[in-house]
């Protein structure tokens, strides 16, 4: 798969980002506690310094200014580390649900552009394709965890994840200030779609075949949000219904991506599936490979994981699967030494 890099600038944006840097100011939720990583050698950085306790936790009252100042200072050198670096989200699941965590994940795509990174979101839809064929009578089938896609089934899911899903979400970002474009893997051969091996029985269901990443070049050096949609067409046309997860590793391998963030509706990779709190904070791909081996990631963990390693070993430098339940994961993600998830590394 081609490499793609550019040095060109993010676009400078003027509008005020008072609501985004928000979330950076703790408050008393505690959804918002992770427990740290081992060590800081994920951005090569040491950061030692401690942030007090904001006033807003001990008076209830809006966090002081000066408060607000110190903790834009503890973010700098996360900001310069990221700067200018193409950060390819996967946004699925309860994150897609609940209005409050959508706007967290708009607030934080918003953020992160303004200080320089350059976010693009990949989205599936799967609650709204439910709903939208149980209005019109047709039932949802899944095997292996994959939708059952015929002919009918598959216009519903273009319809819906182009036509709704993609342009809510681009007038959400619009809407918070940044300048976000909707795309589907259809627009300028983005993505070139072929059946999954075993499409006898799964229908309509693809794979990606090629990425053309020229379409989002001149959208990402000017600072544009690109929004993207899973669904592709194969060299005759035909539509094929494609994994999110998937089609995030693919595009963040082909533009070279600095990381791969995966939303989930679960904690990370745990060490034991049935102890929330045997969470594994870093690993390297060799270890989550002997995870799979030994039983560890198993059921729908096994082609998210393995979307990582496969995004890893074309040259992304980290993918992370966070919790997308826990408000503003993708800041406590990027921005801090703490994570919100099982963060691997090539």
């Amino acid at each position: 798969m081609a490499t793609v890099t550019s040095n060109a600038s993010p676009k400078s944006f003027s509008f005020s980002i008072s609501n985004p840097l928000k979330s950076l100011i703790p408050n008393k939720s505690p959804s918002l506690n992770y427990p740290p990583r081992k060590n800081h050698h994920r951005l090569g950085l040491s950061i030692n310094a401690t942030v007090s306790t904001p006033p807003s936790i001990a008076t209830g009252n809006a966090p002081s200014p000066d408060y607000r100042v110190e903790i834009l200072s503890e973010s700098l050198p996360f900001i310069q580390k990221f700067r200018g670096k193409t950060i390819v989200v996967k946004y699925g699941g309860a994150a897609m649900t609940s209005p409050e965590l959508k706007s967290s994940v708009v607030s934080d795509l918003v953020l992160l552009a303004c200080v320089g990174l350059r976010p693009i979101l990949v989205h599936g839809g799967g609650p709204d394709i439910n709903r939208y064929l149980k209005q019109l009578n047709i039932p949802a089938e899944f095997r292996d965890g994959l939708r059952v896609t015929d002919a009918t089934t598959m216009e519903i899911v273009s319809m819906v994840l182009v036509g709704k899903v993609n342009k809510n979400l681009v007038s959400l970002i619009n809407a918070a200030g940044a300048t976000a474009v909707g795309l589907s893997g259809h627009d300028g051969r983005l993505l070139t779609a072929r059946p999954v091996p075993n499409s006898a029985q799964l229908g309509f269901v693809g794979e990606v075949a090629r990425v053309d990443p020229s379409v989002l070049r001149p959208l990402v050096d000017y600072g544009y949000i690109p929004v993207i949609a899973s669904v592709a067409a194969d060299d005759s046309g035909q539509a094929y219904n494609i994994n999110a997860d998937t089609v995030a590793g693919e595009l963040a391998a082909a533009l070279g991506a600095e990381k791969l963030i995966l939303l989930t509706d679960v904690a990370g990779i745990l060490e034991n599936k049935e102890d929330p709190s045997s969470l594994v904070k870093e690993i390297d791909i060799k270890g989550v490979k002997k995870m799979i081996e030994d039983g560890k990631v198993a059921g729908g963990m096994i082609p998210k994981v393995k979307c990582c390693i496969r995004s890893l070993a074309q040259g992304v430098k980290t993918a992370s699967i966070i919790d997308g339940r826990r408000q503003h994961s993708l800041l406590h993600e990027i921005m801090s030494d703490e994570g919100a998830g099982t963060m691997i590394t090539g």
